[in-house]
């Protein structure tokens, strides 16, 4: 969804517990020039709800002052069950005519009224055995939503030019860095609080899924278990504190999670099965704040029986090392897919 147009923008992924900012730049190839994230307290973002709008801002500005950004023109993204993305069949017709009808198409799909959301589509093509009809991805977004993150960014001095979908920006990262990648290859990005599934056939989408889990289950577990505070318990599982949680007892509650995360992608990947038996995924890309989880790669590949790698989005950018620390980039990379494909939206000036 597009509310302004002007070709540069600022990447801003904002997580229910990390922002993350990114720019990057168009000169003799593609050139990182700012990159740095933020925490934002528990609470303050649920389920992809602004909760306390004032702290969010506050952290964005912080964000934007510590980086020295002077770009004000933002995209950024949503996710979640206020976000319906669907593959649907419609009788072979140009953009101009669907955009007359998407409306009416879009009723037959979507679990909102129509009048509360914003409406998008991609023409994929013709359809594989009717040369009378064409696929399309449609994507609705609740406008309360959409105006929430808008009012947002507003309130931090930013011009929000681009609402996109983390499915879609995750598809532009590996867009970007993976260019010779041919066949199926599924791009799994899991943060806090959501698991977003983007299975890519030939470089086009075709199955996505959101999923309301993530890292915060093994903290509110901990929490739950030893009696300890939110903070104490995230200390606790990123080993960062000398507290009474026992090292073997974080090891199996995360396990236990990782055994459900691993399984909610396996039931995915079989129902893409499901639909196209003739085809395999080549390859999963793993990214998000979880993706570093210990065990979590190896098990995923166990469970599906596809090769698993870390999703990295900024190997195929220029980067300084004078500005920026490459091992700094390298350990924080999985977090920074959703924002750094958000950082390569361009506006076409058309």
């Amino acid at each position: 969804m597009i509310f302004a147009k002007k070709n540069h923008l600022i990447g801003l992924d904002i997580g229910s517990r990390t922002i993350k900012l990114g720019e990057v730049l168009q000169k003799k190839g593609r050139v990182l020039q700012k990159f740095g994230m933020t925490d934002l307290p528990q609470g303050v973002i649920v389920e992809g709800r602004i909760k306390e709008p004032a702290v969010v801002v506050d952290a964005i500005k912080g964000l934007v002052k510590d980086l020295k950004v002077k770009e004000q023109n933002v995209a950024t993204s949503v996710a979640g069950y206020s976000v319906i993305i669907k593959r649907i069949v419609v009788g072979k017709m140009t953009e101009e005519e669907l955009h007359d009808t998407i409306q009416y198409e879009a009723e037959q799909y979507i679990p909102f009224d129509v009048q509360d959301v914003n409406i998008d589509f991609h023409i994929i093509g013709e359809h594989e055995s009717n040369p009378n009809q064409m696929n399309v991805m449609l994507v609705a977004a609740k406008k309360e939503i959409v105006n929430e993150y808008v009012d947002l960014l507003e309130m931090a001095d930013l011009n929000p030019c681009v609402i996109d979908i983390d499915v879609f920006a995750m598809e532009r990262v590996f867009e970007e860095n993976y260019l010779d990648e041919e066949g199926i290859v599924a791009l799994i990005d899991i943060g806090a609080n959501k698991m977003n599934i983007n299975i890519l056939k030939d470089k086009m989408s075709v199955f996505t899924r959101d999923v309301s889990i993530g890292g915060e289950q093994i903290t509110r577990e901990i929490a739950s278990r030893f009696e300890c505070s939110f903070e104490e318990a995230e200390a606790a599982k990123l080993g960062k504190a000398d507290n009474k949680v026992p090292e073997g007892d974080i090891q199996e509650i995360t396990y236990s999670f990782i055994s459900g995360w691993c399984g909610e992608v396996r039931r995915a990947v079989d129902f893409f099965y499901s639909t196209y038996p003739e085809d395999e995924i080549k390859r999963i890309i793993l990214s998000g704040g979880v993706a570093q989880a210990p065990g979590f790669l190896d098990a995923l590949s166990a469970e599906t029986s596809i090769d698993v790698e870390i999703c990295n989005p900024f190997q195929a950018l220029t980067i300084d090392e004078k500005k920026h620390d490459k091992n700094y980039l390298r350990s924080i990379a999985p977090q920074a897919a959703i924002c750094m494909g958000l950082a390569s939206r361009r506006v076409d000036d058309k």
